[in-house]
């Protein structure tokens, strides 16, 4: 059974509510408790990248996580990643033509907040990433898309086929 790794890059996916200062911030990844929580089987590698909302990422970000994905060992990877500008770095990592299979998934409502699609995103980039071709994907709210065939509809909070 091959592993499959999963690089932390922060997004919705990993915010918490911090109630001192009334502000959605990072504090650490919730992915090992997540992993836990699901009792997930099959071996994952997880690496923290960065914890950073995506709407502040820069190419310099995107880079490091093209880097992480080429140093990477395993073929199969997810990344999890904030929703406003996963589509920009999908396209960084399409270009690069890895010759591994990548899902990017994240989260409209963070993990620690009731209701949150988190766990469910990442349950599904999970399987996708074990059964696609090598390719560059997006997996959110049950579906898969090629990374260049994709938009985040933001008045619905989804996304869909570009």
């Amino acid at each position: 059974m091959e592993a499959v790794r999963i690089i932390i890059t922060g997004g919705t996916f990993d915010k918490h509510y911090d109630e001192i200062r009334g502000i959605l911030t990072f504090k650490d990844t919730h992915l090992p408790e997540i992993l836990k929580y699901v009792r997930c089987t099959l071996p994952i590698e997880l690496e923290l990248n960065q914890l950073i909302d995506s709407l502040d990422m820069h190419l310099a970000n995107r880079l490091k996580i093209l880097e992480s994905c080429k140093k990477a060992p395993e073929s199969r990877i997810v990344v999890t990643h904030g929703t406003d500008t996963m589509i920009e770095t999908g396209r960084i990592l399409g270009q690069a033509a890895l010759g591994k299979t990548v899902v990017l998934t994240g989260a409209m409502v963070p993990y620690s907040f009731t209701a949150s699609d988190a766990v469910f995103n990442l349950g599904c980039s999970i399987a996708a990433v074990q059964i696609l071709s090598p390719g560059v994907y997006v997996t959110m709210g049950g579906r898969v898309f090629a990374w260049d065939r994709v938009r985040k509809h933001r008045e619905a909070g989804t996304f869909e086929e570009a």
